[in-house]
């Protein structure tokens, strides 16, 4: 059974950090590419980053996060990692980590969509101002 669990959430301040975690159990993640999407109070769920390992080491970004957030590899403990700093009132969201097998063009990776086969229940983020 697969199975991601992400951690690391909670209330912070703007300007304060956070790092995230997507521990996973029933797949090996140095497989897969590993994603992380966020879904803020009212709006649809959005690519936030992506760490992908075939081929190549790539990684995506989206331009609001860029300089910002780092999505990093622990393959020895089978987890994913977010930091994320410099936090803003619009990081406010439920971060989901999410898993797909490598071969993805870049507008594949950056979205949502059932290639992502596996996907955690998600981590609350709340950045005050």
């Amino acid at each position: 059974q697969v199975q991601l669990v992400e951690s690391g959430g909670r209330l912070v301040q703007a300007g304060d950090s956070l790092r995230l975690s997507c521990i996973a159990s029933g797949i090996t993640l140095s497989s897969y590419t590993m994603a992380w999407f966020r879904q803020a109070p009212g709006a649809e769920r959005e690519f936030v980053v992506a760490d992908d390992n075939w081929n190549i080491h790539r990684t995506y970004y989206i331009d609001s996060v860029k300089g910002r957030f780092t999505v990093s590899r622990d393959n020895a403990k089978n987890t994913v990692h977010l930091q994320m700093n410099s936090l803003k009132p619009e990081d406010t969201a439920v971060y989901y980590c999410a898993a797909r097998r490598w071969g993805g063009t870049t507008s594949q990776i950056m979205r949502p969509s059932p290639d992502y086969l596996y996907w955690g229940q998600g981590t609350q983020v709340t950045v005050s101002s």
